[in-house]
């Protein structure tokens, strides 16, 4: 698997989200933020995150959903409980996962990080298949980005976001960097 000239990660699940910009000119994309995502909350497995990220969830469908109505988001990559690697925004553009953000000092990290969701939430440990799959796609995207900080969706919105959560195994991860 290679990170092609357009930004695309060849061998996994291409599902293009409209929800992304260009960066700022002449902006490096120097930080991996590591999110987690649950739809409805606490439930794997379904098409919740998907439809999300494409503008097609129902917002009848589920109670939750309806505090999702009219949000426009997305990440770069999904990772399933399994493994599996869903792409939905190109790494050379801007993927709206980090909202309002800061960063050693600069705002809208958006600008200058990718996003990776992790299927999960803060009560459940992640899957071996997930870690195996995160240092996989993190070894790729490092090869083509000069990504010099990786953190989680909380270091960059503290207070008001908590993810990937407190069972997320950070030492885990980067010693398998």
């Amino acid at each position: 698997m290679k990170i092609n000239a357009c930004g695309w990660l060849s061998g996994v699940r291409r599902v293009p989200s409209p929800n992304f910009d260009a960066r700022p000119p002449n902006q490096k994309t120097n930080l991996l933020i590591i999110h987690s995502i649950s739809l409805p909350p606490e439930q794997f497995s379904g098409g919740g995150v998907e439809r999300l990220f494409t503008n097609t969830l129902n917002c009848d469908e589920h109670p939750y959903y309806e505090r999702l109505r009219g949000v426009k988001v997305s990440a770069h990559f999904f990772i399933r409980r399994n493994g599996e690697i869903t792409q939905f925004v190109s790494c050379n553009q801007r993927a709206w996962h980090a909202g309002v953000s800061e960063w050693w000092g600069k705002t809208r990290c958006n600008d200058f990080s990718l996003g990776i969701e992790l299927e999960g939430s803060d009560s459940v440990s992640y899957t071996d298949a997930q870690y195996k799959k995160l240092q996989y796609l993190t070894r790729r995207l490092q090869r083509n980005y000069p990504l010099k900080q990786i953190v989680g969706h909380a270091d960059i919105a503290p207070g008001r976001k908590t993810d990937p959560g407190p069972f997320f195994d950070w030492k885990r991860y980067l010693n398998s960097l």
